[in-house]
């Protein structure tokens, strides 16, 4: 019964990890990175469609993204879609492909994304401690419920601690080479 509930914790805590995963790609760092474009939906014929299933996005070099759209009549879509977008990058439109020139951050913004990080590591480690309480509460309840020893409560709680402490050493280990490739220059 316990081994259910702490793969069910692990589960939890892995999906944290993803989700921040998923957030730190859509930092900007001072290189083009085509998965910055992957959460941009275009309206493609009524359909909101992600930017890399319509065209091919290329990175001819480190601060340039270019995206050739297979049907050129949806062009006009995508860059109203980026400008519309947080990543703070004006489209240049030649009327067969999009190129994104990726200006080189200043200092102050760095710092700015660099916050930004570390936001997006304390929500993950909020979500693992969520995890965490999830999994005591169901440990708790078997324990009330005299399914389980209080032995055998204290040592899933004690194995369900040691899975925290792991994954907000991951979330912080993530957190720290995020933040040295948004320092690079």
């Amino acid at each position: 019964m316990t081994a259910e509930i702490m793969a069910a914790t692990e589960a939890s805590m892995e999906k944290a990890l993803e989700n921040l995963k998923e957030a730190f790609v859509s930092v900007r760092t001072g290189r083009a990175n085509p998965m910055m474009l992957d959460k941009i939906k275009v309206d493609y014929y009524g359909v909101p469609t992600p930017i890399n299933q319509m065209a091919a996005v290329k990175t001819p070099d480190a601060h340039m993204l270019i995206i050739e759209p297979w049907d050129k009549s949806c062009l006009r879509g995508i860059e109203a879609a980026i400008l519309a977008s947080d990543l703070g990058i004006t489209p240049s439109n030649d009327g067969s492909m999009i190129r994104l020139p990726f200006p080189a951050l200043t200092e102050e913004r760095r710092k700015e994304m660099v916050k930004q990080c570390k936001a997006y590591a304390e929500e993950g480690r909020v979500a693992v401690r969520n995890a965490r309480r999830d999994g005591n509460a169901k440990i708790e309840r078997l324990k009330k419920d005299s399914e389980i020893s209080e032995d055998d409560a204290r040592r899933a709680e004690e194995q369900i601690q040691k899975l925290t402490d792991k994954f907000i050493g991951t979330v912080d280990e993530m957190l720290k080479k995020k933040e040295a490739e948004v320092m690079e220059i």
